[in-house]
């Protein structure tokens, strides 16, 4: 049980680092993490009494 439960932690500090990694490298491979720059209107009718 000790070791599943080690195996498990050491599973997640490892995809805690790689996503981390992907985060800092992958826009040096073509990954875009930015959010798209548009802007979006909507028109609001409010009723009033």
């Amino acid at each position: 049980m000790y070791r599943l439960l080690k195996l498990l932690v050491y599973m997640g500090l490892l995809a805690f680092v790689a996503l981390t990694g992907y985060a800092y490298i992958g826009p040096f491979f073509g990954a875009d993490f930015s959010a798209p720059q548009q802007e979006i209107r909507q028109e609001i009718l409010l009723e009033t009494q």
